[in-house]
């Protein structure tokens, strides 16, 4: 492809973006501001298979490889609101699969720390993040159901693949007053997005978003 050719792609691909903004994210009633300038400047078309790149600003999860999924635009975003996200914080991300929502976090976050089961899916999605800008999240495969303990404690976590339930080992390394947003439940039943709101005193309040389905989240063996 010719640099002509190139700078005519991507400029039909950030028309695409701007336009999933509008009528996918802010229709169904996506707010924050920062979430939605995120969502307009990260290329998902640099996350996915080369040969579903027309498909990169459809709101739909597209497949990625290894069983794994690059979630919608409208779940990242409603994630990424959830998470309430602010510039000092130190977000741990278990699921980094195509690296898409990493980088979302990335132009949020002050550190990103993002943990991958499947050792191709890791390799993958870093070389991809450094490749669109966003070497500055630390990717590590490893089981997500350990957490990254050595970098705990954590002002965020996001989870982007179902447990049955909430590991323990994440809300403990969950700081005070920091939150958890994860989909939870098993893939044979409902699955329903969760948040958990750690107190100063250590105790947790647990709250629900909406139904939603997501690939397993599944442990290292």
């Amino acid at each position: 492809m010719s640099a002509d050719q190139q700078d005519r792609t991507e400029a039909t691909y950030r028309e695409l973006r701007h336009e999933m903004v509008r009528t996918q994210l802010q229709m169904q009633g996506i707010k924050k501001r920062e979430v939605l300038e995120a969502m307009r400047e990260v290329p998902r078309d640099r996350f996915i298979p080369e040969s579903l790149r027309s498909l990169a600003y459809t709101d739909q999860p597209l497949p990625i490889g290894y069983g794994a999924t690059i979630s919608q635009p409208y779940i990242v975003a409603l994630m990424t609101e959830l998470l309430d996200v602010k510039p000092w914080h130190k977000v741990l991300e278990i699921g980094t699969g195509s690296g898409y929502q990493a980088a979302i976090l990335a132009l949020l976050a002050g550190e990103i720390y993002s943990m991958e089961i499947v050792p191709e899916l890791a390799d993958h999605a870093k070389r991809d993040l450094e490749q669109a800008g966003y070497g500055k999240v630390m990717v590590r495969h490893g089981d997500g159901y350990q957490g990254w303990p050595e970098q705990a404690p954590f002002h965020r976590i996001i989870v982007t693949a179902a447990p049955p339930s909430i590991p323990q080992a994440l809300v403990d390394q969950l700081a005070p007053a920091g939150r958890l947003v994860a989909p939870e439940g098993a893939v044979s039943s409902d699955q329903v997005l969760v948040v958990l709101d750690k107190r100063e005193d250590g105790k947790v309040q647990r709250r629900t978003s909406i139904p939603v389905r997501f690939v397993p989240m599944t442990p290292r063996q």
